[in-house]
């Protein structure tokens, strides 16, 4: 079975950021390592390499510790930008939650 893309990927397109912040905002408890990230984003090492540092600067994710040789992210939930993008998910999701409630009504009442 194909997994589905998020109402936010399919809303801000199948970009390697877009994935990520994805990722984050829906997995928001725990923290990562980039290894993990990728492997769950479907995102290339390289390519997350490319974005991360930007992800970091802008501090929408930030470092948590550190585990053997491995670095630990999670989503920086103290930045106003971030809690913005985590309303801005939780209304795309409820806005195509109303659609589809508003198909299953229209199938019932025909």
């Amino acid at each position: 079975m194909e997994a589905k893309n998020s109402i936010f990927v399919e809303t801000f397109g199948e970009t390697p950021v877009v994935k990520v912040l994805d990722f984050f905002l829906t997995y928001d408890s725990f923290d990562y390592s980039k290894s993990q990230v990728a492997e769950e984003t479907g995102v290339s090492r390289i390519t997350l390499d490319k974005i991360w540092e930007e992800l970091i600067d802008k501090k929408i994710i930030t470092k948590t510790r550190t585990i053997g040789r491995a670095d630990m992210y999670k989503l920086n939930k103290e930045k106003s930008k971030v809690r913005v993008l985590m309303e801005l998910s939780f209304k795309l999701a409820s806005a195509f939650a109303e659609e589809e409630i508003e198909k299953i009504k229209k199938k019932v009442e025909v």
